[in-house]
Parts: structure tokens; sequence; C-alpha cells
């Protein structure tokens, strides 16, 4: 039977051939690799997958896929966790994880801010996503895509954006392009944060209102003077500074006052 991509659950399956190899080339599965699949769909990726891995995990949403693929796989070669990716605990699948998937474009964002805190039991991702998500991922400073997306994941994750994928290759196609990328732990941080939930807060404060400078976006946390004196002008914007930048900011804050915690 037939299934009908839905939307509520963003599907749109790929389906091209020369685009899924160049998936699994970039992915390049070890048999006995500890590999999760974000939204299987209609197995596009599992297959060769599974041609190269000994068991694969899924974690699939949809009830009439998960139907599909109890039918297609033996419990022994595919563990399938029912449910919302953004509600699952990828840590409960244990260290060395290798995180792969196309992901759902209406929950890219909030699912890689949730699979950040994995980070520590990852050993790489390689997603699908809409390009514009990627390009906002990998953007640099003082550039249109540059924002908090961009200095949260910068902070944990080297980045590889690897190849564009047109929405012709998916079926139903989406009016977007697409972009494959690698993403894996920076291992040690290169500028480590002393508090990181200070450090988070501080940079969704100073993202919430791009025009706004600095000096006011900030000034729950600290003072002009304090930001001078760490060599960093107040009256510049949040995307002019790089992600080192507003840890050297959040960890004056840390040590002084470590009350703004919340």
């Amino acid at each position: 039977m037939q299934h009908i991509a839905r939307k509520r659950f963003g599907q749109n399956f790929l389906h091209d051939p020369y685009f899924v190899q160049s998936c699994v080339r970039a992915i390049a599965p070890r048999p006995d690799d500890l590999m999760v699949e974000i939204g299987p769909g209609l197995g596009a990726l599992t297959e060769p997958l599974l041609q190269t891995l000994k068991h694969l995990h899924v974690v699939e949403i949809d009830r009439d896929l998960i139907a599909r693929l109890r039918q297609r796989h033996p419990p022994e070669r595919v563990t399938i966790h029912e449910g919302d990716a953004l509600k699952f605990d990828f840590g409960s699948l244990g260290s060395g994880l290798r995180v792969v998937g196309n992901l759902p474009y209406n929950i890219s964002t909030p699912l890689l801010f949730h699979l950040a805190q994995y980070a520590a039991k990852v050993r790489d991702m390689h997603f699908m996503l809409q390009k514009e998500v990627v390009e906002r991922m990998v953007a640099a400073p003082s550039t249109p895509e540059y924002g908090r997306l961009s200095v949260m994941l910068q902070y944990r994750f080297f980045m590889d954006y690897l190849f564009d994928v047109p929405g012709g290759a998916f079926n139903p196609p989406p009016r977007v392009t697409s972009a494959f990328v690698r993403i894996a732990p920076l291992v040690p941080l290169p500028s480590p944060a002393r508090d990181e939930t200070i450090f988070a807060n501080m940079v969704a404060s100073a993202f919430s209102t791009r025009r706004k400078t600095l000096r006011n976006a900030l000034k729950s946390y600290l003072e002009a003077a304090d930001m001078e004196a760490l060599g960093i002008d107040p009256m510049l914007r949040a995307e002019n500074l790089g992600m080192a930048d507003f840890v050297r900011l959040a960890n004056h804050v840390a040590a002084t006052r470590p009350d703004a915690q919340h």
C-alpha cells in the first residue's frame, strides 16, 4: 500500500538513487557502528545502511511507517523507538553514537538544539536539512545568516556543509533546496563556558532583538564598561560577535554574577 506523505510530520521522502548513495557514502557506515536514524520514512537511507550495519536504531512517530518497518525488518536488525524525536533520550542508546536522518523541516531547529544536549555521547551526525538552515549553522559573524543557532552549534560542534539536494530528489518535492551536513563534537571545546546556562541565556537574549546593540540587549547581565574592559564594543550588535566573544562575556558574568544563571 502506498504511503501518503503527512504534512503534520513534515514528510518529504528522499527517493533519488544518486543522492541516496551520496548520503550513504558521506555517512560511511561500518558494521559495528552504533547508529540511530531519525525519521526513516520509506527507508531510502535505512535499506542501504543495513547492507553494511549489523543493527540500526530508528526513531519514528508515524504509526503506518512503523508498521511498514516492522514488516520489512526483524527486531534483531532494527530496533524501532516509537515516538517524537524531540522527546527521545538519545543518550539512552550509549556512547559513540552516530545519528543520521532526513530531518522534518518543521522541527529541524528545535531538534538540533535537543541533539546538542547529547554531544558527549555522539561520535558524529549526518543530516538532510533545508539549505537555509545549514547556511545558518555554518554562518560566520556579520553575515545575514548568522544567529543564535550558529553560535550555539559552533560552540559545541565542527560542521561540514557537504552538498545541496534539489527538491526533485524528494517525494513530494519541497519548494526549497535541501543540503546534507556532517556534524561532529569538538573535543575538547575550543572556548569552554564556565556556566553553559548563563552562556545559552545570554546568546538567546542578544539575538532576541537583532537590531538592538549589545549594550541594550545584555543590560540585565553586564554594564557597557564591562564589555569595554573585555575589548568588546557595546555598540555592536549580536551578529557582529564571534562564538568565543560570547563565551568571554558569559564567563565574566559567571565569575562576577553567578546569580544571573536563570
